[in-house]
C-alpha cells in the first residue's frame, strides 16, 4: 500500500517535534521532511535517505502503528545525492517581493476552496473552510502539526484507543497517539476521495482573527505614488494659491460608499489607473452633446468639476505683447510663458499680440512648441495684426463650450486694422469667460481718444452669440463686459506717464529695485480708472515692474533716439467679475529678457473660481487644432535632439595646445 508524500513529511515533522523540543523544531522538521520520499512503483515502500538520523525516531513511532502498516513498511537505504547547484535569479525589488508574498497568500486562499481538488502541495489540507486565512511566516507543515496537536479527527479518535490518551503527561505519547489515530483513519479509507489521500477536516482551536480589510499591497499603492519632485505640491499650492491637485485624492468615492478606507481607494484607483471609475448606469444615461439638465449628472456638473478642481479654482495665464511687426521671433519663449515663480504651470494660457509678426502661423507653432504636449490650442483668432491664442490643458477640452469671437475697428478707415479690439468668449463648466485684447490710439495727450476706443469696444463687441448667458438678469445690452462672469482685458492701451523724461529717468535711476509707486502717481490709466471714466468695474493688480515701453530694440535701455519718448506703462492687464472675490491675482510682471521689440511682454497669473454648469449649451466636444499640435511637438522633439547632439559633440571634441 502506498503512502502519500505529504503525509510522510507530516509524519517526520511531528516525530521530530515531539523528540527534540521547541528550540530546534524547525531544523529537525526540515531534515525529517527531506529524509522521507515516496516510491512511485505502488509497493507502499517508505525510503529514508539518512537512516542513521531518523531510524530511532521512526522505530519509536512504528511501535504505535497498527500491525498491517508494519507489514507493508520496510526500510531501504539509498546513496545520498549531491546537492543541487544553486539557481541564479535576478534580485527582486521590495515591490516585487511584496507582490510575490501577496500572490502566495491569494494562491493559498484559492487552494483551500478548490472544488476540483487539483492542488498538490495543499491537497492534504483542502477542505471547505469558512474561516478567513491568516498571514503567517510559519511553514505549512508547522501549522499542520500545531493544529493536529490541538484537535484530532473524530473518526481517528474512535478507531484508536491510544488517541484518547490526550491527558497523558508525556508529550511524545500525545503526539504519537494523534498521528497513529489519523493514520488509522486513512487506512480505513475515511479520508480518501478519488484515489487521493487527504487528511480529515482540521478545525482551529479558537476563532481566527478577522481578515484585514486593507489587502492592497505596497506594489499597488505605488501606482499612485507621487514623484519626489512634487511631494510638496499639496502644501505649496495651499499656501500659495489655495489650490490642491485633483489627482491626489478623490473624497467623492468615500462619500458614495464605494470604498471603506484610503488603502482600498489606492487599490481601486490603481486598477482603474488614475481615473475615477464610471458606473455602467451613468454611461447609459449621460450624453456629452445633449446631456442632463441636472447639475449632479451632467458632464459640466458638480461631480466632474470637483474631480478635476476640488477647490473649484483654475489657474489662468494672461499675457499681452506689442511685437512691433518684427519678423524675427525670440529664440526662447520659456521665460515668457513659463516663469519660474510659481513652480507650477497654469491650466489655461491666453496670449494677445498687437502689431503681430507677418507669419501668424509660425507664432502659434512657437507657442505650442513652448507649452509642449500637455496643452492644446483651443482657439485662435485675428483682426488685422491683432492676434489672440487660447491654450488649455488637453484634459480640460471636453468641458468647454463652443468658442466664439468678435472684432471691433476703432480707426476711421475700417480697412486699416492696426487699432481696434478682438474678443474671444466661451463657457468653462458653468462659468463664462471673455478675453479682449486691444490696441488703443497712441499719443501722449490723446487720453480722450483712448476712452472713445474703450466705449466703442464695449458697445460694439457682439458676444455671446449662440452660447447662452449664464446670468442674463445681470447683463446689459450696452456693455459686453456685463454679459460674462469673468472678463480679462489686456493689450497696448497706450496710456502714458504725465511727466517729462528727465524726471522719470531720475526716479528709475535711483535704484533698480525702486518703488514704482512714484511713477504710478503720474500714470494716466490709474487716474482715469479712479475717476470711473474707463474700465468701469475693473481692477488691476499692483505693479512692481519697470515701464514696458519704450526700449531700444535688443537693449535694456529706454528710447535713445531723437524723440526721447518717456518710459510708460502702456501694456496692461485688467479684470472684472460678476461675483466678489472670484478672481485672485497671483503675479503681475513683465519679461525683460525678450528684447526683439520696443515693448516688453507683460503677463499676469490668476486663480479664478469656477462654478458647475449644465449640459444645455453647445459644447466644443474636444475640438482643438490637431495639426498645430503635431507640428509643435515635432519641433520640440527636433530641438531636444539637436541640443543633445551639440552636447555630445562638445564633449567628444578636444583642443590641443602646443607650447
Amino acid at each position: 500500500m502506498s503512502t502519500p508524500n505529504g503525509f510522510s513529511q507530516h509524519l517526520g515533522t511531528c516525530v521530530t517535534q515531539g523528540t527534540e523540543g521547541g528550540a530546534v523544531q524547525d531544523l529537525h522538521a526540515k531534515k525529517a521532511g527531506k529524509a522521507a520520499k515516496k516510491e512511485a512503483d505502488g509497493n507502499g515502500v517508505l525510503t529514508f535517505e539518512d537512516p542513521s538520523n531518523t531510524g530511532t525516531a521512526l522505530s519509536q513511532t512504528l511501535k504505535l502503528l497498527p500491525g498491517e502498516l508494519k507489514a507493508n513498511v520496510k526500510i531501504k537505504s539509498i546513496t545520498p545525492r549531491p546537492p543541487r547547484k544553486p539557481r541564479l535569479e535576478r534580485a527582486a525589488s521590495l515591490d516585487e517581493k511584496s507582490w510575490r508574498r501577496w500572490r502566495r497568500f491569494k494562491t493559498s486562499q484559492e487552494s483551500l476552496t478548490d472544488p476540483n481538488e487539483t492542488s498538490s502541495s495543499n491537497g492534504s489540507l483542502q477542505e471547505a473552510s469558512l474561516s478567513p486565512p491568516v498571514r503567517s511566516r510559519a511553514s505549512p507543515c508547522q501549522q499542520c502539526c500545531q493544529q493536529n496537536s490541538l484537535q484530532s479527527s473524530p473518526d481517528a479518535s474512535e478507531a484508536s484507543p491510544v488517541g484518547k490518551s490526550r491527558g497523558s503527561t508525556s508529550d511524545l505519547g500525545k503526539r504519537a497517539s494523534e498521528i497513529s489515530s489519523a493514520f488509522g483513519g486513512l487506512l480505513r479509507g475515511k479520508a480518501f476521495a478519488g484515489g487521493r489521500p487527504r487528511l480529515s477536516q482540521i478545525m482551529p482551536a479558537r476563532p481566527l482573527p478577522p481578515l484585514e480589510l486593507n489587502v492592497a499591497s505596497h506594489t499597488l499603492r505605488t501606482a499612485n505614488r507621487i514623484d519626489s519632485d512634487c511631494m510638496d505640491y499639496r502644501h505649496y499650492s495651499q499656501h500659495k494659491f489655495g489650490r490642491v491637485s485633483s489627482s491626489l485624492s478623490d473624497s467623492r468615492l468615500h462619500g458614495n460608499g464605494m470604498v471603506c478606507d484610503s488603502c482600498s481607494t489606492d487599490s481601486m484607483k490603481s486598477t482603474f489607473s488614475l481615473l475615477t471609475p464610471i458606473r455602467s448606469k451613468d454611461v447609459r444615461s449621460r450624453s456629452y452633446l445633449e446631456g442632463s439638465l441636472l447639475a449632479s449628472g451632467a458632464l459640466l456638473g458638480a461631480e466632474e468639476l470637483s474631480r478635476y478642481f476640488p477647490d473649484r479654482n483654475i489657474g489662468i495665464f494672461v499675457a499681452t505683447w506689442n511685437m512691433q511687426g518684427q519678423k524675427e521671433l525670440p529664440v526662447n519663449l520659456d521665460d515668457f510663458l513659463l516663469p519660474t515663480d510659481p513652480d507650477y504651470a497654469q491650466d489655461m494660457y491666453v496670449i494677445g499680440v498687437q502689431e503681430g509678426c507677418p507669419d501668424r502661423r509660425e507664432w502659434e507653432i512657437r507657442l505650442q512648441e513652448t507649452l509642449g504636449p500637455h496643452y492644446v490650442m483651443l482657439y485662435s483668432a485675428a483682426h488685422g495684426v491683432l492676434y489672440m491664442s487660447v491654450f488649455i490643458r488637453r484634459d480640460l477640452i471636453w468641458f468647454c463650450s463652443e468658442v466664439e469671437y468678435a472684432t471691433v475697428t476703432t480707426r476711421i478707415v475700417s480697412q486699416i486694422k492696426t487699432k481696434g479690439a478682438l474678443g474671444i468668449s466661451f463657457t468653462f463648466f458653468g462659468t463664462s469667460f471673455l478675453f479682449i485684447t486691444s490696441h488703443f490710439t497712441s499719443g501722449d495727450s490723446k487720453v480722450n481718444e483712448r476712452k472713445l476706443d474703450y466705449n466703442k469696444t464695449i458697445q460694439t463687441l457682439t458676444l455671446p452669440k449662440n452660447v447662452p448667458d449664464t446670468n442674463p438678469y445681470r447683463s446689459s445690452s450696452s456693455d459686453v463686459t456685463t454679459r460674462f462672469d469673468e472678463v480679462f482685458w489686456f493689450g497696448d492701451f497706450n496710456f502714458r506717464l504725465n511727466k517729462d523724461r528727465e524726471t522719470v529717468d531720475s526716479i528709475l535711476n535711483q535704484n533698480p529695485q525702486t518703488d514704482v509707486s512714484k511713477l504710478l502717481a503720474y500714470d494716466q490709466l490709474t487716474s482715469e480708472m479712479s475717476r470711473g471714466s474707463i474700465f468701469k468695474g475693473f481692477q488691476e493688480a499692483d505693479i512692481h515692474f519697470r515701464p514696458s515701453y519704450k526700449f531700444d530694440i535688443g537693449k535694456d535701455s529706454y528710447d535713445t533716439t531723437s524723440k526721447q519718448r518717456t518710459p510708460s506703462y502702456t501694456d496692461r492687464v485688467v479684470y472684472r467679475s460678476r461675483y466678489r472675490d472670484d478672481i485672485h491675482a497671483v503675479k503681475y510682471s513683465s519679461c525683460p529678457v525678450i528684447r526683439t521689440s520696443d515693448h516688453r511682454p507683460v503677463f499676469a497669473l490668476f486663480r479664478v473660481k469656477v462654478r458647475p454648469g449644465r449640459d444645455n449649451i453647445p459644447l466644443a466636444a474636444g475640438q482643438f487644432d490637431r495639426e498645430l499640435y503635431l507640428i509643435g511637438i515635432k519641433r520640440r522633439i527636433t530641438r531636444e535632439l539637436q541640443k543633445r547632439q551639440e552636447q555630445k559633440d562638445q564633449k567628444s571634441s578636444s583642443i590641443c595646445s602646443i607650447s
